[in-house]
């Protein structure tokens, strides 16, 4: 089973999304596909009159916001991607987290930060997801969430995928790849060809404290490491080519 996220600017780019969509929808085997938001959710904020924040990669959710992502994430984006991916002749199935109560969370405590109506995940239900890939399906997850007692939740895309990826991992070999415009991890941000090619857990400590990872990449590492120590085969991090062609450069995260 493959685990695949599609995010950053790639979801914001329409030529670079069906290209990911052709790709992935020619993919052989059982697949989960989760995307992100990109910046619609933002722009529809903004048009709106609602203040975005983020804090260390990750949206602060306040009512309104939740609102927004909801709308967004779980209607505009979802239902596009479906659709695209049916026209590829995928049978894709577009799910949140409520849907069949796939991925149940609770709201984050707050600490030194009040992320509002952010999902921290406490249960995938994986017998779910297989039974749906099995029967010819293949689930197409926004980053929606809920916590079992009728409130929808924010949750970090990387973190739903991973959550996905472990929770699968205990049942069947699983992989997971997170795309994004970049071709992988940078040792500099400001060249492509910078592609740093594995990445084990001191080296993950290195280059945070450098600096040289940091906002959304600091979750999305985070995320694929907690998925290594929980039984997911393999984790990397790529451009959509990968999905068509593995061999191009990428980062895979080693333990």
């Amino acid at each position: 089973m493959k685990v695949i996220k599609i995010g950053g600017n790639v979801i914001d780019d329409p030529q670079a999304l069906a290209r990911f969509e052709a790709d992935f929808a020619r993919m052989p085997g059982e697949k989960v596909l989760v995307h992100g938001g990109g910046k619609l959710a933002t722009a529809l904020s903004k048009t709106l009159g609602i203040e975005t924040r983020m804090v260390a990669g990750r949206r602060v959710t306040d009512r309104q916001t939740l609102d927004v992502v909801t709308m967004v994430y779980a209607g505009l984006i979802n239902k596009n991607v479906v659709a695209a991916l049916q026209a590829q002749g995928c049978n894709a199935i577009g799910m949140s987290g409520a849907d069949a109560g796939a991925i149940l969370s609770h709201r984050r405590t707050t600490g030194e930060v009040d992320y509002g109506f952010v999902g921290d995940v406490d249960r995938v239900d994986a017998e779910g997801i297989l039974a749906l890939s099995r029967a010819g399906f293949t689930p197409v997850f926004c980053a929606i969430t809920h916590d079992g007692q009728g409130s929808l939740l924010n949750t970090n895309a990387d973190t739903v995928a991973s959550e996905i990826a472990k929770a699968l991992a205990a049942r069947v070999e699983t992989e997971l790849v997170f795309c994004f415009e970049k071709p992988g991890v940078l040792s500099d941000p400001e060249d492509d060809t910078s592609v740093i090619a594995r990445i084990d857990a001191a080296a993950f400590e290195r280059l945070r404290a450098e600096g040289t990872v940091s906002g959304g990449m600091l979750p999305k590492l985070e995320n694929a490491f907690a998925a290594l120590r929980c039984g997911v085969k393999k984790v990397i991090i790529a451009s959509p080519a990968f999905v068509a062609s593995p061999q191009v450069p990428h980062t895979e995260i080693v333990p």
